[in-house]
């Protein structure tokens, strides 16, 4: 079996790899990537199968070396271990999961012993292993506990990339009435009206800014979210 680790702390990548070992006896073989473009050569390179990834690191994030390697080997098991279980990261991590791919998001706080069991649970047993906190947030995500549904959330990043109303209908495929019925579910959900006060209407808030600052702070929207949305709208912008 061989591992690679894709992380951009040299502390971090030495006790992953200890971690490893100490988890995987049937583990021969050991590759370390420091950032996300490496690891997509690497992955490809030694046709790993068993990955564990940061999420952020310079130069190309987890998600997006992620995408590339599960767009490539869709059957390959990646073990997320990170510092953040923002909403951004959990609903990035979420739209790029092959079906039925093993895969977890464990926290870097969590125990060695979380660590090794998840190690074990995900590369030898092919189950899925995602922290508890992490669980909470992907059922927000899905709109099971008052959480966002996807298509509101892909109104937020619209918002938050500056696109007007016609533009997100032209996008998305809805009509003008169908955009402006999901941004004020926004609002709702984000409390905007509440924040801005009982006189927002004498222009002191602009509603659209002022619902992309209350997500920044909740860690609903975060710089690798954005740099996402921003490639995939150029992407958009090119074919039209």
């Amino acid at each position: 079996m061989k591992v690679l680790i894709v992380e951009d702390d040299p502390l971090h990548r030495s006790y992953l790899h200890e971690a490893v070992n100490a988890a995987l006896p049937e583990c021969d073989t050991v590759i370390e990537a420091e950032n996300g473009t490496a690891g997509e050569k690497l992955a490809r390179d030694h046709k790993s199968a068993h990955i564990v990834m940061d999420l952020q690191m310079a130069n190309r994030n987890g998600i997006e070396a992620a995408r590339t390697i599960w767009k490539e080997r869709p059957e390959t098991r990646i073990l997320f271990w990170s510092n953040y279980s923002d909403e951004a990261y959990v609903r990035g991590v979420s739209r790029i999961v092959p079906d039925g791919a093993a895969y977890g998001y464990v926290l870097k706080s969590a125990s060695d012993e979380r660590l090794k069991l998840a190690l074990r649970s995900i590369f030898i047993e092919s189950q899925c292993v995602i922290d508890r906190e992490v669980r909470g947030l992907q059922q927000k995500s899905l709109g099971q506990t008052n959480g966002f549904t996807d298509s509101e959330y892909e109104i937020l990043v619209d918002i938050a990339l500056g696109l007007t109303d016609r533009a997100i209908a032209k996008r998305r495929g809805l009509s003008l009435r169908s955009v402006q019925n999901r941004l004020q579910q926004l609002y709702d959900k984000l409390d905007v009206y509440q924040t801005a006060g009982d006189d927002h209407e004498d222009g002191r808030f602009n509603l659209r800014a002022r619902a992309v600052t209350i997500a920044f702070l909740r860690k609903l929207l975060n710089y690798s979210a954005l740099e996402r949305a921003e490639a995939e709208l150029q992407e958009w912008l090119d074919g039209k």
